[in-house]
């Protein structure tokens, strides 16, 4: 592991802001889709759900593994975190990448409902697909935080000029603390007592 410098910087989880987009995804989709499948469409709905099906997997399979030489590459590369570094808590993360994506995802939402008029579910598959796997792509990250017995952290200044990619060109590196640091689990989930939800 690389020394940290002593700026002082605040951090934001990695798995948290991979994770912070699975559940807006996952429920709009879920929820297009349910919409879909009550109209018969330009394809039937036979036809809609079978190409929601494949789009899905698709999808699923793309976003959980898009990037991870990348994430790999800077992980191993992370440098411990300074003493004055500040640690945004989980909700604070979610909040501020929903919040920066929020049309995006109102966008992607109205797309997959209208997507329905033609082939009914397909869009809304697709969008839970993208969702799940973020989920995934969280769970590998937590899988490797486990494996390396340290949390991963971005800084949030670069966070911001990517508008949340914590794996985009102006991420240079990440950092690291210890497996207990923060309010949130390997993976990014909510941290309860000793309980990983």
């Amino acid at each position: 592991m690389a020394r940290g410098d002593r700026r002082a910087q605040g951090l934001a989880r990695v798995a948290v802001v991979v994770r912070a987009g699975a559940a807006p995804m996952w429920w709009s989709g879920v929820f297009a889709a349910g919409v879909g499948v009550l109209l018969p469409g330009l394809t039937g709905r036979r036809i809609g759900v079978l190409a929601g099906a494949a789009l899905f997997i698709v999808a699923t399979a793309v976003l959980a593994g898009r990037h991870r030489k990348r994430y790999a590459a800077l992980a191993r590369g992370a440098a411990r975190a300074g003493r004055h570094d500040v640690l945004q808590d989980r909700a604070v993360t979610v909040r501020n990448w929903r919040r920066a994506h929020r049309w995006w995802l109102l966008g992607a939402f109205a797309v997959a409902l209208a997507s329905s008029l033609a082939v009914p579910a397909a869009g809304g598959l697709l969008l839970a697909g993208a969702g799940t796997g973020l989920r995934l792509k969280a769970a590998w990250l937590g899988h490797r935080e486990r494996a390396d017995d340290v949390l991963l952290w971005v800084r949030v200044d670069g966070l911001d000029r990517r508008a949340g990619a914590p794996a985009g060109k102006p991420v240079r590196a990440y950092r690291c603390t210890g497996i207990a640091a923060g309010d949130a689990t390997p993976g990014g989930a909510r941290r309860r007592g000793d309980v990983l939800v």
